[in-house]
């Protein structure tokens, strides 16, 4: 059986590759670390989670709620989600000032603040549900 000879080209040598630089991130201070586990953080800033729920309870019942119903509810929530609406109830604090000036400014940038049926359907929001319309309402009139 004849074989086919082939010429072999030789190809140039590959220039090995430079490793590619590692960033290195200057580490904080040790004196300002923060806990990155949510639960960690809910101790660090609040004691304990029952404290948190507490708090955060009174801040986000309606008029008509019991806070320690809700208070109760929010114990079984788990901690990155009472972290999540400890910054929702702090945005709205120092931005509207409480829940009712919050609806009544979502119904002023509607022109809807004469509509009682409207203002009555969004006291029945959740207060997340109310941030996240005043602030979409804020990104379109600046847009």
């Amino acid at each position: 059986m004849a074989t086919k000879k082939t010429d072999k080209q030789k190809t140039p040598a590959k220039k090995p590759k430079a490793a590619p630089k590692k960033v290195v991130k200057a580490a904080a201070p040790k004196g300002e670390q923060k806990p990155r586990h949510p639960r960690g953080r809910v101790t660090a800033l609040h004691g304990s989670k029952e404290a948190l729920a507490k708090s955060l309870a009174e801040s986000l019942a309606k008029p008509d709620e019991d806070t320690g119903v809700i208070a109760d509810r929010l114990r079984t929530a788990s901690n990155s989600q009472l972290l999540r609406l400890q910054h929702v109830v702090d945005t709205v604090k120092s931005k509207y000032g409480d829940r009712g000036k919050l609806i009544a400014k979502i119904g002023s940038t509607e022109n809807k603040a004469k509509d009682k049926d409207f203002l009555a359907k969004l006291d029945g929001f959740s207060l997340p549900q109310l941030l996240d319309l005043a602030q979409s309402h804020d990104k379109r009139t600046r847009a």
